[in-house]
């Protein structure tokens, strides 16, 4: 990897349009990212970021607002590389669609002529889904497709019918390599690792199956609230905000069958794969809360039934895994915030019949750099056969030479080399939203659960008879 604030100079000149630039998004998300692939040197030796939005700003205004965001959100501009980074900064108002450009096609011209030559065009469109249309038609309109790469934010669809409508019009446009639909569960390192550490060690691959594992549990409980952003998550709630999406990418990076090898196109098969294993949601399989207080929060209709948890019981019907229940639970105003992916292994016949706990458990961290978690039966020491839990963890930043990236970083770098491993195509997620249908069809009741809780006591029950690793509401 490039020293701290050099560039790779193996990539083609690149230029980035941000729509949305001065959005929400940008500000907490993509910007920091951008500047942090800046820090690790994988930017491309020539590179330019145009801004888009509606308001008519100017390249050093926008340039402020970056350095502003920077500042609220890390990482600090005088961390640097700012004097460099900043010079390549430019802005482009007027909002852009199929009737009018605004000031977008004059800019990437100026910056075009300034790079020389065919610089490759990355359009990351972070803005709400229901801007994916007049963008992605405005690319065509005026002539921006040719070539490019076009990043959409999720979510990819609201439902399964806006999702085939998208779609159909993004694929009409575009081809399918153009294409790249973000998922930041899959950039995450912890998410990377699964299939590094299953396929590269007999140690878990020889365990990983139905004869082995008695229970998968995907758990990503969170404390945060919803009331920066109330509109917007009323709009969707838990199921379509987490389950659609990241749940089920992580459920199927976990039950995939080995692919050919370790390429983009082998992993991204075998991912798919499995989603179509996937066994449609049925109703008995899903508990959908509510935090008490959700409806007083500003901008929240009274009235609203919106889910903020979810915990599904997911069954993937290969041979690997038939019969075994993959646990999907997430939701806000939670206990804890975690994002684990857990194994609970059968305990062994043999002549110890006390085994304690959950025996032996593989668990993933996905937060931050990521983690590895084994727990594993001891005796504990003393003068008496006394047995014990205990575990072993080692932090993925640990590994020697290891530099962790953030994963949007992981993911904006990937775009750019067109690297399609943590990317998701429309017949995937073509295949996520059919196994999700039937749930959105047919709802269950949305159950109240107290803030600070585990949710609704009813979730415990999808568990049994292991029960939830992380916690669990009471009766």
């Amino acid at each position: 990897m490039p020293e701290n604030g050099t560039t790779d100079t193996d990539l083609p000149p690149t230029i980035f349009v941000l729509y949305g630039a001065t959005g929400d998004l940008a500000r907490r998300m993509v910007l920091p990212a951008f500047y942090q692939l800046a820090q690790f040197g994988l930017l491309p030796r020539e590179w330019r970021l145009v801004g888009n939005g509606r308001g008519d700003v100017s390249h050093e205004d926008f340039q402020g607002r970056v350095h502003d965001a920077l500042t609220e959100f890390g990482p600090k501009p005088e961390d640097g590389p700012w004097d460099d980074f900043v010079k390549n900064l430019r802005f482009a108002g007027g909002g852009f669609d199929e009737t009018d450009p605004g000031s977008l096609l004059d800019v990437l011209e100026e910056t075009k002529a300034e790079m020389g030559g065919e610089p490759q065009h990355v359009h990351y469109l972070a803005v709400p889904p229901s801007a994916f249309e007049k963008l992605t038609k405005g690319l065509q309109e005026h002539g921006l497709v040719e070539g490019s790469r076009v990043v959409y934010e999720k979510p990819y669809g609201t439902s399964p019918e806006s999702f085939r409508e998208l779609d159909d019009l993004v694929l009409s446009v575009l081809d399918e390599e153009q294409v790249f639909r973000i998922d930041h569960f899959l950039g995450k390192e912890g998410t990377q690792d699964l299939h590094v550490l299953r396929f590269a060690n007999g140690l878990f691959e020889h365990v990983w199956d139905r004869e082995h594992v008695q229970q998968v549990q995907i758990d990503v409980p969170e404390t945060l609230d919803v009331a920066q952003r109330a509109e917007f998550y009323d709009a969707t709630g838990a199921v379509l905000d987490m389950l659609v999406t990241h749940l089920f990418q992580v459920a199927a990076e976990v039950a995939m069958e080995p692919p050919v090898d370790l390429s983009p196109a082998s992993l991204q098969e075998a991912r798919e794969a499995v989603l179509a294993a996937f066994r449609p949601l049925a109703k008995e399989d899903v508990v959908l809360g509510q935090f008490e207080g959700y409806t007083g929060i500003e901008g929240i209709p009274a009235d609203s039934t919106t889910d903020t948890f979810v915990a599904a019981r997911l069954w993937v019907d290969t041979d690997r895994w038939h019969g075994v229940p993959f646990l999907l639970r997430t939701g806000k105003k939670l206990a804890a915030s975690e994002q684990k992916v857990s194994l609970l292994l059968r305990k062994p016949d043999g002549p110890v019949t006390h085994v304690p706990e959950h025996g032996n458990v593989i668990t993933l961290s996905l937060s931050g750099a990521g983690a590895l978690d084994l727990d594993f039966v001891a005796k504990r020491p003393g003068p008496t056969l006394e047995l014990t839990q205990t575990r072993t963890t080692l932090g993925l930043a640990d590994i020697e030479g290891g530099t962790p990236l953030p994963p949007y970083v992981s993911l904006i770098h990937d775009v750019v080399t067109g690297d399609r491993s943590l990317f998701t195509t429309s017949a995937g997620l073509a295949k996520a939203w059919a196994t999700v249908e039937p749930l959105l069809d047919d709802r269950p009741e949305v159950q109240p659960y107290a803030e600070g809780s585990w949710g609704p006591a009813a979730a415990n029950e999808l568990a049994a008879p292991c029960g939830w690793l992380l916690g669990q509401t009471e009766e």
